[in-house]
């Protein structure tokens, strides 16, 4: 997807030096540098949540993880064996 964005002058001659010395394209520093963005943001949020929270989000993520088509009956759930 393509987006037009107006960047500062300024930043773009730093851009295209980075991006030389990572021997790499302005496009994927600008790429990497929003992505590390992102990861510091998403870490200074856990950070901040209390314990609860944090295992509210654990449980939510290992809800994602898991099959759906993978069942068992309420009979089996309750009555598992137990040796």
């Amino acid at each position: 997807m393509r987006k037009i964005i107006d960047i500062d002058e300024q930043i773009i001659p730093k851009l295209k030096l980075i991006a030389a010395i990572e021997d790499s394209s302005v496009k994927k520093v600008m790429e990497d540098a929003i992505l590390w963005y992102i990861e510091q943001k998403e870490k200074e949020q856990i950070e901040a949540m209390s314990l609860d929270q944090k295992e509210d989000l654990g449980l939510l993520l290992l809800m994602q993880k898991a099959n759906p088509s993978i069942t068992i009956s309420e009979e089996e759930l309750f009555t598992s064996d137990k040796t």
